[in-house]
């Protein structure tokens, strides 16, 4: 019953061609309940631990040196910095803390690709490149909110909230699409 349930699911999916709309809400639900579950006990359960503390911290500080480079030698933006905050001028300032690490983007990118199908010898190289585009994505972020609290201060909470944060889930989505694209569908098309 069960089989046969598959084959028919299977059979309408191909031919009605909905694959992509297939794999694409298989992506949302993967992130939206990695998501969740991160936020609601994942995230606190490792807060218990040190390591993760440390690493957690590890990791702002790692967006954090760059994106200030950033401002003070390229957008040449007097700032003071203290910790992981980066001072301005107009007295705002931008601070870097573990939440802002990346690091649930992280988790949430590697346990997509590795539950997603494909090539398990391209997922060894295209999860960290993945986490490398991540983490650059990040420090743009708090440089492109630097720019926002020196220019427009008052839109810093819409920009961080509404625009930055979803931009993630752009960059996620670009990053799967490729994976799709240039790996797993080719690889299928192989196995015939």
């Amino acid at each position: 019953m069960t089989n046969k349930l598959i084959q028919d699911y299977t059979s309408f999916v191909k031919k009605n061609k909905l694959q992509p709309i297939v794999d694409v809400a298989i992506f949302g639900i993967i992130i939206v309940f990695f998501h969740f579950l991160w936020w609601n006990g994942l995230k606190s359960f490792l807060l218990n631990f040190m390591g993760f503390q440390q690493l957690e911290l590890f990791l702002a500080h790692q967006v954090f040196l760059p994106a200030a480079w950033v401002v003070e030698n390229i957008l040449q933006y007097p700032i003071k910095t203290v910790g992981n905050a980066l001072f301005f001028e107009n007295n705002g300032y931008v601070e870097v803390v573990g939440s802002c690490s990346g690091l649930k983007q992280f988790y949430q990118w590697t346990i997509l690709i590795l539950l997603f199908p494909g090539p398990w010898k391209k997922k060894l190289w295209f999860i960290p490149m993945g986490l490398l585009v991540i983490h650059i994505v990040n420090i743009l972020r708090i440089v492109i909110l630097s720019v926002v609290t020196v220019h427009w201060p008052d839109q810093w909470d819409f920009i961080h909230l509404w625009v930055l944060r979803p931009f993630f889930y752009v960059v996620i989505f670009a990053l799967w699409m490729i994976w799709e694209e240039k790996f797993r569908l080719p690889a299928l098309a192989r196995k015939g």
